[in-house]
């Protein structure tokens, strides 16, 4: 079997996990718990949490080790997705082909709803019994996770992202903030299982580390390109959104064929870096073309 055979059983293994971590919404607060799920369990490529399993395959883990991690990441990138969604922020009322959690509720619910599942990626990785043994494991985790979604990540690459619109960047300063909003976490997602293992070697580390850091600028570069040739009904959200709210995109700065090529470019620098990394890295070379390939 190839790793696309295995994808359908990964994505029942985290939304199977994801329902287990998430709150009861007969629960109180109810309304603030069914936003919880209204969030994360409605749909989504499970992009990050594949990557987490894929470079486990490659360093020959438990998937059990790893099953904390992807809860972590998953609803990390859901919170980000509400927050950026927000009024304040991108104004969108359209995700994964439904309403945004802020339609779908209020605002102030879709406000405590990022607050919440932030708070719950770490409380998953400070609670689950998969690294009770291993508590410098557990350190190691929490600590990779926060760095990349604080004020030099996720979070500040957010704040340059709505500093940007309405001006113009040269693509060295548009790919920092890419690498900041949308890189930083996809990076912990394969930088996290390295840690889940004691003799990974300083030459794997680095060259996952560039690999990482490739797969996250051509995840969001081909993000622009979908929003450019992609229609509502397959992306999910609206087409064109980001020239709608003067965003600087990799089309608007390089043209639509500058960026399919930059794209290309990204996925053949990360390619070459996955040589002499673990036990075998198919999973990781497939599921890094389909992020490049795909239509949604």
């Amino acid at each position: 079997m190839n790793f696309a055979d295995r994808i359908s059983e990964y994505r029942s293994r985290i939304d199977a996990a994801l329902d287990r971590w998430l709150p009861n919404p007969e629960a109180k607060p109810s309304k603030l718990h069914e936003a919880l799920r209204y969030s994360v369990l409605g749909g989504g490529k499970r992009v990050r949490p594949l990557l987490v399993y894929a470079t486990g395959e490659a360093l020959d883990l438990d998937p059990v080790q790893l099953d904390p991690i992807a809860v972590a990441v998953e609803v990390i990138h859901a919170y980000s997705l509400v927050h950026d969604d927000l009024p304040a922020m991108d104004d969108d009322k359209l995700r994964r082909g439904r309403a945004t959690t802020h339609i779908a509720f209020d605002e102030a619910t879709a406000i405590l709803v990022g607050d919440a599942l932030q708070s719950l990626a770490y409380y998953v990785l400070a609670a689950d019994s998969a690294y009770d043994s291993t508590p410098e494991i557990r350190g190691r985790l929490i600590r990779c996770l926060a760095e990349a979604i604080g004020s030099t990540g996720m979070a500040g690459g957010q704040l340059m992202d709505l500093e940007a619109e309405g001006t113009e960047l040269n693509p060295e300063e548009l790919e920092d903030l890419y690498s900041r909003k949308t890189g930083r976490l996809i990076r912990a997602s394969i930088m996290m299982p390295c840690h889940c293992r004691f003799d990974t070697t300083e030459q794997e580390f680095d060259r996952l580390d560039q690999f990482a850091r490739m797969v996250g600028l051509a995840f969001q570069v081909k993000d622009d390109v979908l929003d450019v040739e992609g229609s509502t009904e397959v992306i999910g959200k609206p087409q064109g959104s980001d020239i709608k709210n003067g965003k600087a995109t990799y089309p608007s700065i390089a043209g639509l064929e500058g960026a399919k090529a930059r794209a290309e470019d990204l996925y053949n620098d990360a390619m070459s870096h996955l040589g002499h990394v673990g036990n075998d890295t198919e999973s990781l070379r497939w599921l890094t073309a389909y992020i490049v390939q795909r239509n949604h």
